[in-house]
């Protein structure tokens, strides 16, 4: 009966070393996940509702940006800018996407564009670009959040 007694203080003696671990502490654990986030990617990207019907993650942003793009067009093909600006048959526009899923499109010119007319050519893009669809916006960790990205969109189609 001694030995096991013995045995038993043994083991509480040895467990001791196990107890005395230290704890991370809030600002560590904080640090550590913030640091194992990847800041430049979305778990989701933002979609229309003809779109969520896909499960594929690369196959429903390929539908997004293949659906607006196709929007963008339709929406500039009634509109004088192929007759103002001929040699213009490409335009890059940067579309933000914001949490609550409003949408906001900014024509982006080269620095040294001299050749276009910059501010009529942005009124006419905020002028046809509206009445889209609902979007619903990019997840990040399930919250909804704001993403931006350059979409190239062609004008003239021969």
């Amino acid at each position: 009966m001694k030995h096991n007694y013995l045995f038993l203080l043994f083991i509480f003696l040895n467990s001791c070393q196990y107890i005395d671990k230290q704890i991370p502490s809030e600002k560590d654990l904080l640090q550590k996940e913030l640091k194992a986030i990847n800041w430049k990617e979305v778990d989701e990207y933002p979609s229309f509702a003809d779109c969520e019907k896909i499960d594929n993650k690369e196959q429903r942003q390929k539908c997004f940006f293949q659906y607006l793009t196709e929007l963008i067009q339709q929406k500039l093909s009634v509109d004088t800018l192929s007759m103002l600006y001929p040699e213009l048959d490409t335009i890059e526009v940067k579309v933000t996407i914001f949490p609550n899923a409003k949408m906001k499109f900014e024509p982006q010119f080269p620095k040294d564009s001299v050749a276009y007319d910059t501010i009529k050519i942005d009124s006419i893009l905020h002028a046809r670009l509206v009445n889209f669809p609902k979007v619903n916006p990019a997840i990040k960790r399930g919250i909804p959040v704001k993403t931006q990205f350059i979409l190239p969109v062609i004008i003239k189609m021969e």
